[in-house]
């Protein structure tokens, strides 16, 4: 595989996350339980585990933990 299937942007002003899997826009991530939804309807793995895995997920900017503009 060539880059992790799923990018995750910087927090936005409003804290959402812009996520896109397999270069498609799934939506826009709130908080870590948007990422899980989003990831189970891709049918990829969805154990809270993965969050830190660099080659499911790629982190723009910070990682799984900030959720607002300023990290």
């Amino acid at each position: 595989m060539e880059g992790a299937p799923v990018i995750v942007q910087p927090p936005g002003p409003d804290g959402g996350r812009r996520v896109t899997i397999r270069g498609e826009y799934v939506g826009i991530a709130y908080h870590l339980l948007d990422i899980v939804e989003f990831l189970r309807r891709a049918g990829l793995p969805e154990a809270s585990t993965t969050v830190d895995d660099p080659e499911l997920i790629e982190w723009r900017g910070p990682g799984p933990k900030a959720w607002t503009a300023t990290g």
